[in-house]
């Protein structure tokens, strides 16, 4: 069992190791979909995302959902890295270097959260199911599609390397393809990839292991991991604390950033807070929007906002864990990041206050008594199709307004 050392006199805001890497603090921004990936283009607005919370004082943004293959997108506006986008990541990544800020790719595999556009490029599961996203059946993966699913994060990993992201971040969360390996209630394979604790995380170490060969040192690998699913029968944290220990002891990751929540089952576990689903059904036009109205409480359950809500489980990872952690879940006060700090957390991670002041960071930087302006309202969820936004702080031209 590890020992938590306390460290009271920590200062969030003086550089900080995260692997190879130097942060200018150790405040990271979390991935959020950006919503500005037409086609999986890289846009001057997604650029412009980045770039906006570099200026801000964040260490290191993290572009998210970056799939490893057509198959593993989520939708048909998801980035896939391939080699032929690596000038244009370039230019985001020297962007974001320009503000004084790092940048991570999150690479990953949308399995079952991969949306019904999959039909033409068919995603994997690992045991067949029907998907709701994919509205219809998502095939189990064979032995030869696990196989390939590594060699494409292998392929993702340099693509992202080449184009001068300093960090890679494995998506092992929300019930995407790897994490729905750990999940019980989605895995159901009597293989050596299914059943025992050992069996459940072989593909995704497997992964891991992949793209930390890869980075050879030259960028830091992390882990946006779950610690809960928040679904009946699904991963939680008797069996997450297990596989966690597996992963610290393989030394592959240089941090795991806690999670938790499905974004197959359950997508308001990891927002808590208001339920936007007027907004949800208004943007998926009129038949769809009416299932949405119909059916949304099922995976979008109203679940009450705390401050750091999810800290309570991640106090037990950081019990039992040697390797450095990542504090995500409802951060808005520089008093949370100072004690997150102060237990024994490496690093904080923020999205959606971000969203309603990117320059939040600076400001808690210079005052201690710093707080968030994000009310939890959690419209932004809707706008992923249109822009990732928060809509308090957006005026009439469709420009940020700031604070």
């Amino acid at each position: 069992m590890a020992a938590t050392t306390a460290r009271p006199d920590i200062d969030a805001f003086e550089p900080a190791q995260l692997g190879p890497l130097t942060l200018r603090n150790r405040v990271i921004k979390a991935a959020t979909f950006e919503g500005v990936m037409p086609r999986g283009a890289v846009t001057d607005e997604l650029i412009e995302f980045h770039t906006t919370v570099a200026r801000g004082g964040a260490a290191l943004s993290t572009v998210a959902y970056c799939a490893v293959s057509m198959g593993g997108r989520v939708s048909s506006d998801t980035m896939v890295m391939t080699e032929s986008l690596i000038g244009d990541l370039q230019r985001l990544t020297s962007a974001v270097h320009a503000e004084g800020a790092l940048v991570s790719a999150q690479l990953g595999h949308a399995g079952l959260v991969a949306q019904s556009q999959s039909k033409r490029h068919p995603s994997l599961a690992p045991s067949g199911r029907f998907s709701a996203p994919a509205k219809g059946w998502v095939k189990g993966a064979t032995r030869r599609d696990l196989d390939e699913v590594v060699a494409d994060f292998e392929r993702a990993a340099r693509v992202a390397i080449e184009a001068g992201f300093d960090a890679l971040e494995i998506h092992l969360a929300h019930n995407y393809l790897l994490s729905s390996f750990f999940s019980p209630n989605l895995n159901r394979r009597r293989d050596e990839f299914g059943g025992s604790i050992e069996n459940r995380a072989t593909f995704p170490r497997r992964v891991i292991d992949a793209v930390r060969r890869v980075a050879d040192g030259k960028v830091a690998v992390l882990a946006k991991f779950n610690m809960a699913d928040g679904v009946e029968r699904g991963l939680w944290l008797e069996e997450s604390l297990q596989f966690a220990q597996l992963l610290e002891q393989d030394g592959a990751l240089d941090a795991l950033e806690l999670t938790g929540g499905s974004s197959l089952l359950n997508g308001m576990y990891y927002f808590r807070g208001d339920v936007p689903l007027r907004e949800f059904a208004a943007a998926q036009g009129p038949i769809v929007g009416l299932g949405v109205r119909a059916f949304g409480r099922r995976i979008l359950p109203e679940l009450p906002f705390e401050e750091a809500f999810f800290l309570p489980f991640a106090r037990q990872f950081r019990r039992e864990l040697d390797m450095p952690l990542i504090l995500l879940g409802g951060i808005n006060e520089r008093a949370t990041i100072d004690g997150a700090l102060g237990e024994g957390f490496e690093f904080v991670a923020m999205a959606r206050a971000l969203l309603r002041e990117p320059d939040l960071v600076n400001r808690m930087a210079t005052s201690p008594n710093a707080a968030g302006l994000c009310v939890h309202c959690n419209k932004c969820m809707a706008t992923i199709y249109s822009g990732t936004r928060c809509v308090l702080a957006t005026g009439a031209d469709g420009t940020g307004s700031g604070r």
